[in-house]
């Protein structure tokens, strides 16, 4: 009786391994599979909306815009000539009093020094005996052409009146600019107001960069008194070597930045290039600000870019733009959820964009936190 169930139980079991061996496999298993697939694929991420917005995703297309080849440069903030005045005094005297100093804001006009000496009294002596000279000769003149309209006198002693008359007219306004070019307006002079000194006025308006004089001091119309400097017009000055000369041309654009703050671009445009090498090898380039400007100092350093070529040429942002071992990558927007990584060939960054020479597919790349989105698509492969 044992025997006939135990066979009973090993013809269950092998009717039941028969069946499950014929059953038709499921498709089911198969589907699954192949979305496993599509999940795993190392260039390509599927993202939630909730995910893109998490993540600061942002898309657009790429942009036509004027891409050139820069020159890497350093050179000096400077004034122009005209920007600065070296104030001397055409005579010499004594300093009565001065109270500037170097880096002091001046405005044009206003008051630099007083100088003092005898001098400066003798020649407003000279100019209103002069005056008062002339209006005698001016009298005799006119007296002697009435006198000789009825014949009273002889036609040379008209002609000596004449030639004294014109001869101090001559000598009045040669004093008469010498005190303008010490600063006495001779218009204004009379014997009541006569002085020994005489004030030096600022030429412009700036600040001061250098002062030589102090009270006391005996100056001598060689000496340098002051040095002002204007900075509303400063200009860049650059060294060009000699291999990067050849691309030079008026009116390139040019970038700067400062040491002081990198950060801070000042756009300039390329005006005159000299045409010799010193002794670096290199020539000098001078620049002026698009935008003149009282932040950079005259004689601070100065890092810039010089475009030496300007074309079209598609470009994405630098924030669209990954690098992944030692190569270069920008996501493509497949649709609004799922993003193919493709490799480009950057050209060159400007203002915050980079050429690409490769062709992109498609309309929609990732513009910004595309970084972010190489994280994810990294940690999602290792998982």
């Amino acid at each position: 009786m044992q025997y006939i169930k135990l066979k009973r139980i090993v013809f269950i079991l092998l009717t039941a391994f028969t069946a499950a061996c014929s059953s038709k496999p499921d498709k089911q298993p198969v589907a699954d599979s192949a979305k496993v697939e599509k999940q795993t694929d190392p260039t390509v991420i599927t993202l939630t909306a909730a995910q893109i917005k998490s993540a600061g995703i942002e898309t657009g297309p790429a942009e036509m815009k004027n891409m050139h080849a820069l020159i890497k440069v350093n050179g000096t903030v400077d004034v122009p000539p005209e920007n600065v005045h070296t104030v001397s005094f055409p005579m010499s005297g004594y300093v009565k009093s001065n109270k500037l100093i170097p880096g002091m804001q001046v405005q044009k006009g206003m008051l630099l020094a007083v100088l003092e000496d005898q001098a400066f009294i003798q020649m407003q002596q000279d100019y209103l005996a002069a005056k008062a000279r002339l209006e005698f000769n001016e009298a005799d003149y006119n007296r002697q052409v009435e006198l000789n309209k009825s014949q009273s006198n002889s036609q040379r002693v008209l002609q000596q009146s004449k030639a004294d008359f014109e001869t101090q007219k001559v000598m009045v306004r040669s004093l008469g600019e010498k005190l303008r070019l010490v600063g006495i307006k001779p218009e204004h002079l009379k014997e009541s107001n006569l002085s020994r000194s005489v004030a030096i006025y600022a030429p412009l308006t700036g600040y001061v960069s250098k002062v030589n004089i102090n009270p006391g001091k005996y100056i001598s119309p060689a000496d340098v008194l002051f040095e002002l400097i204007d900075p509303s017009e400063v200009h860049i000055d650059l060294q060009v070597f000699e291999n990067d000369a050849q691309y030079l041309k008026k009116g390139q654009t040019v970038l700067c930045s400062s040491n002081a703050n990198p950060d801070k671009k000042y756009s300039a445009v390329l005006e005159l290039i000299t045409h010799n090498l010193d002794e670096n090898k290199a020539i000098e380039v001078h620049c002026h600000l698009v935008n003149p400007t009282r932040d950079l100092l005259p004689g601070s350093f100065i890092n810039a870019e010089i475009a030496v070529s300007n074309q079209q040429a598609a470009a994405v942002p630098d924030d669209a733009l990954v690098t992944w071992q030692g190569k270069h990558y920008v996501f493509v927007a497949t649709n609004n959820s799922t993003f193919s990584m493709k490799e480009v060939e950057p050209g060159n960054a400007v203002d915050g964009f980079t050429a690409i020479g490769t062709k992109l597919p498609g309309t929609s790349i990732v513009t910004k936190n595309a970084y972010t989105l190489l994280t994810m698509l990294k940690n999602k492969g290792e998982e």
